[in-house]
């Protein structure tokens, strides 16, 4: 295995835990703002994932930038319709909108 390749994973793994623990531990009041940003964070990664799937320098390359754009989509709606949920339960019960 190339260093390079090690050196990512190593900083891959360390993030997943350090993400991980992060959202862990978030207060449900902050959720919704935390849920904002998390959309925000995961358009980003669709646009890069769109270029590198666009390249076409290989096979693999193509594969996993649509890969990238399809569970980045998943995480955008999905946060979406949470965000919009938890938004719901805070309206007054004479403004009830579906």
């Amino acid at each position: 295995m190339s260093q390079d390749l090690e050196l990512s994973l190593y900083v891959f793994v360390l993030a997943t835990f350090l993400g991980f623990e992060l959202i862990r531990r978030v207060s449900p009041l902050l959720h919704t703002p935390l849920m904002s940003l998390t959309n925000a964070i995961s358009a980003i990664a669709v646009v890069g994932s769109i270029l590198v799937a666009g390249e076409q320098k290989s096979v693999l390359s193509t594969v996993l930038g649509t890969l990238a754009v399809t569970c980045s989509m998943i995480n955008i709606v999905g946060g979406y319709l949470i965000t919009y949920r938890m938004l719901r339960m805070f309206r007054k019960s004479g403004k009830e909108r579906s």
